[in-house]
């Protein structure tokens, strides 16, 4: 018995404003996405490197409000990405915590995204 790892579904509401969040600002790039007609909710897949995370416009896939865990390697060099790209609605900073080194940000929809650097603690990856 194998398990993978988890692909996070997330709720949105506007696909332009996911847009902007998500492939503009935290730099992800579109996977593959699925309607079932023209007009429908949208069904997307999201990756930036080894992350993935699912968006949904559907009724009943994800709440509005979910934090999500992701960690990652190189914290200090996303942080200084994400400070120079001219996004008004987001200005997150480093956070040391017990368990590593955090950037938290809020989504257009309510969704909390916790990257963690565990490495950037103990002194490496960042």
């Amino acid at each position: 018995m194998r398990f993978e790892r988890a692909v996070p579904i997330l709720r949105v509401f506007d696909a332009a404003k996911a847009d902007e969040f998500y492939l503009g600002y935290l730099g992800f790039t579109t996977d593959w996405e699925h309607r079932f007609e023209p007009g429908m909710p949208l069904y997307r897949q999201i990756s930036r490197s080894e992350l993935i995370i699912h968006l949904s416009e559907h009724h009943g896939d994800g709440t509005p409000g979910s934090a999500v865990f992701l960690p990652m390697h190189g914290i200090a060099q996303f942080h200084a990405e994400l400070a120079a790209k001219d996004y008004a609605f987001a200005r997150p900073g480093l956070e040391r915590e017990p368990w590593g080194i955090t950037i938290d940000v809020a989504d257009p929809f309510g969704n909390q995204l916790r990257f963690c650097d565990n490495d950037a603690q103990k002194g490496g990856g960042s």
